[in-house]
């Protein structure tokens, strides 16, 4: 009976909690850098709103369609059952494959890493072009050493119940909520009229076109001008991912039925809030050829410079370390259920789907945070992350396509919760994803064949692994 009780998940998540999870996962270090390219391709105040309000869109979109379907399978795992119970074990697998191999791991690297290079900021000794060791062209900085470390100090934390990682998590989450909050409040009130009546009462304000450096404009052909509107996405896309976190631990949450759908609703709805205000913030404090010319993209930085004075980065670095410590939290905590459930199909070591005694698959904790180290120890984290933008969009769409295609196919399931304005909603979201993915293969094809031949990979490992028998889901197509 003793062995039977640790093989089942512990329900110790409340909505409080599940909404901080999802906002938690969802602010990292994008919100403090991104919006510095959004800025160069867009080349005015106007798109670069319009580009985060469209993402937000899309974000709350796709998270009330999410709502319906871990309403009907709120089991652990989220999106890859999703996919699974929508269509077939092959597809769920391909998006499991690529989850693990670079989606969660390698942006667990990148926000450990992004964690070191800000509190390089405060420890010089810590920073990233300090080597510990050089072999050729191939360097360890004391940065990537540290992140490995967060990283595992984070896994281990977590391997501890879900009781530990939630209070990391609820915490540090409020916090920087709030500090994001602050930094708006202290921004708007340096307002600066000149710099806002510069940004906004331009003639170019509406005008897409590419900024440079040097303040000139360079503009873009019809087609170029939605190729560059694309690569705009792919920042504010990023800096909203990981919104489906709660889903993912939906074994682990009370009433989840009711609390899934809601918590993803309201952590979006919050997430996008703050981006939004916050962009606002930075159309108040600096030029859109300031903001271009941020050292290393850092916008926050320059915009807490002319917030603070030369203080404003001690502050900017505190928050973005606050920020990545809790979002590393949350994308760690809810990664290891994805492939606990792959693992419980017979698609992944067998080992991975055991609960440890604190109820938690501490061994898909454990092999996650290997392959997220590696990918800080080979520094080629960031050019993944923006290959595979496109593919993460690809199963957010089939994703969002499920809902339709089991309404069709399996009318009899219970549906708890239903997707907001439906079937308009759902597809106005397949749609916007579609023009985003074909836009980007046709303009922007170094940001997609590469994620997408990863994710191709999964296919012959998938018929190379998968059991004969057993195992996978017999709910399945």
């Amino acid at each position: 009976m003793i062995e039977e009780k640790a093989q089942e998940f512990k329900k110790s998540l409340g909505l409080l909690d599940a909404v901080m999870l999802v906002s938690g996962s969802m602010i990292g270090s994008g919100i403090f850098i991104v919006s510095a390219d959004i800025a160069r391709n867009t080349g005015s105040a106007g798109w670069m709103m319009l580009v985060w309000i469209i993402c937000g869109f899309m974000t709350l979109t796709a998270a009330l369609s999410y709502g319906e379907l871990s309403a009907m399978f709120p089991k652990a795992g989220g999106q890859y059952v999703y996919l699974r119970e929508a269509y077939n074990p092959l597809v769920s697998f391909v998006f499991g494959w690529t989850f693990f191999a670079v989606i969660q791991t390698a942006t667990i690297a990148a926000v450990g890493v992004a964690f070191a290079k800000f509190t390089g900021y405060l420890f010089p000794v810590l920073d990233e072009d300090v080597y510990l060791f050089t072999w050729n062209t191939f360097h360890i900085s004391s940065a990537q050493m540290l992140s490995i470390g967060v990283i595992i100090l984070l896994t281990f934390i977590n391997t501890r119940g879900v009781k530990s990682g939630k209070l990391i998590q609820t915490t540090l989450t409020l916090v920087k909520i709030l500090s994001l909050l602050l930094l708006v409040l202290f921004g708007f009130l340096a307002f600066r009229h000149e710099i806002w009546n510069l940004n906004w009462t331009a003639e170019n304000v509406w005008k897409l076109q590419y900024l440079n450096k040097d303040g000139s404009f360079t503009d873009y052909s019809t087609l170029g001008a939605l190729g560059a509107f694309s690569a705009a996405m792919v920042g504010a896309l990023f800096s909203s991912d990981s919104w489906h976190s709660s889903s993912a631990v939906a074994g682990e949450i009370k009433n989840p039925q009711r609390n899934i759908g809601l918590s993803l609703a309201l952590g979006v709805i919050i997430v996008t809030l703050i981006y939004l205000m916050t962009n606002l913030m930075y159309t108040s404090v600096l030029s859109m050829e300031q903001m271009v010319n941020a050292e290393k993209d850092r916008i926050a930085m320059s915009a807490a410079q002319e917030i603070f004075g030369s203080f404003g980065i001690t502050i900017i670095a505190v928050m973005i370390m606050i920020s990545t410590f809790g979002c590393n939290n949350g994308i760690i905590l809810s990664g290891a259920r994805v492939y606990y459930s792959m693992a419980q199909d017979g698609l992944f070591f067998k080992k991975v789907g055991k609960l440890n005694q604190n109820s938690v698959p501490s061994n898909a904790l454990w092999i996650q945070c290997l392959i997220a180290s590696l990918w800080c120890l080979s520094g080629k984290y960031g050019d993944l992350l923006d290959m595979i933008t496109c593919v993460v969009v690809i199963f957010y769409v089939l994703a969002v396509a499920g809902v339709i295609r089991l309404r069709i196919t399996k009318p009899g399931i219970e549906r708890p919760y239903k997707a907001f304005g439906y079937p308009f909603l759902p597809v106005l979201y397949i749609l916007m994803g579609l023009a985003f993915i074909l836009l980007m293969v046709a303009f922007k094809p170094n940001y997609t064949w590469p994620g997408i031949i990863i994710a191709l990979l999964g296919v012959p490992i998938y018929y190379f692994i998968k059991p004969t028998k057993g195992n996978i889901s017999d709910e399945t197509n």
